[in-house]
């Protein structure tokens, strides 16, 4: 492992409670300011990475460090290390509804804010309000929003506490052009660390340029530039996000591969 990474993984192991394996011996290592690209079929395992790094799961074996100290669950309990690393490391979850459960979009965005005892709450509310369009819903319920109101309502509260590390689980999901357009060129500008999990494959090149394939057992089956990942199609066709059919021509039989470009739960 490189002693200037932000993150490493050590031969991590992960079993779901019924036995599962999710990683096995599972090694990575990521450097401060990468753009990073999850990709893999649903069910490999791209949600449960980006928990792990956010402290929400913890490894069964082997370790996590994350710019050089452990975390662990018992690291994350210390007052002073979760306070540091939950400002430091933000994840949005798949599903918006997951984070959401403030009165109104205000109280939403000041949220983690308050929580870190930040003194400058209103001017983050305000700034992430207007970046994402969100002003005039600022005092609506959220469970009265959109989908899509909801992922920028979201967006804006991981966002809103300057994250060192962002974990994006499916941001653009549910999000409208404009807003997706806004996403690329806010993290391409980021000095943030940021790794995204996609099935979008149209948009993976435009989310980062690094980019991990996970195969549907959680092995990383390709490490390396997001253009060679996506133009590699044995690769995407082994990882199944691509697949391979026979289609006719009057008489004559061809077989084409097909990437998927769809959006599921992981």
């Amino acid at each position: 492992m490189t002693e200037a990474a932000m993150i490493e993984l050590e031969n991590v192991t992960y079993c779901w409670p019924e036995g599962r394996t999710v990683f096995e011996n599972l090694s990575l290592s990521i450097r401060s300011g990468e753009k990073v690209v999850l990709l893999g079929a649903n069910g490999c395992g791209k949600s449960t990475l980006l928990k792990l790094l956010n402290g929400l799961m913890f490894p069964d074996l082997g370790r996590y460090r994350y710019r050089g100290e452990e975390v662990s669950r018992e690291r994350v309990r210390q007052r002073d290390f979760a306070r540091k690393f939950r400002r430091e490391c933000v994840l949005l979850f798949q599903h918006p509804e997951a984070m959401l459960f403030n009165p109104t979009v205000r109280d939403e965005i000041a949220y983690g804010p308050r929580q870190l005892g930040l003194s400058d709450v209103e001017a983050r509310v305000a700034r992430w309000a207007q970046a994402l369009r969100l002003e005039s819903l600022l005092e609506q319920p959220p469970y009265a929003l959109s989908g899509g109101e909801k992922q920028k309502v979201a967006l804006a509260c991981v966002l809103a506490l300057d994250p060192h590390l962002l974990l994006l689980d499916e941001p653009a999901a549910s999000l409208d052009p404009r807003t997706t357009g806004w996403l690329v060129d806010m993290l391409a500008d980021s000095q943030s660390t940021v790794i995204v999990s996609t099935h979008n494959l149209s948009m993976a090149a435009e989310l980062g340029t690094r980019c991990l394939v996970l195969a549907e057992d959680g092995k990383v089956m390709f490490d390396g530039g997001v253009q060679a990942a996506l133009s590699n199609l044995d690769l995407l066709e082994a990882a199944n996000l691509a697949h391979r059919h026979r289609h006719h021509h009057d008489s004559v039989e061809h077989t084409h591969v097909h990437m998927h470009d769809w959006e599921a739960t992981d």
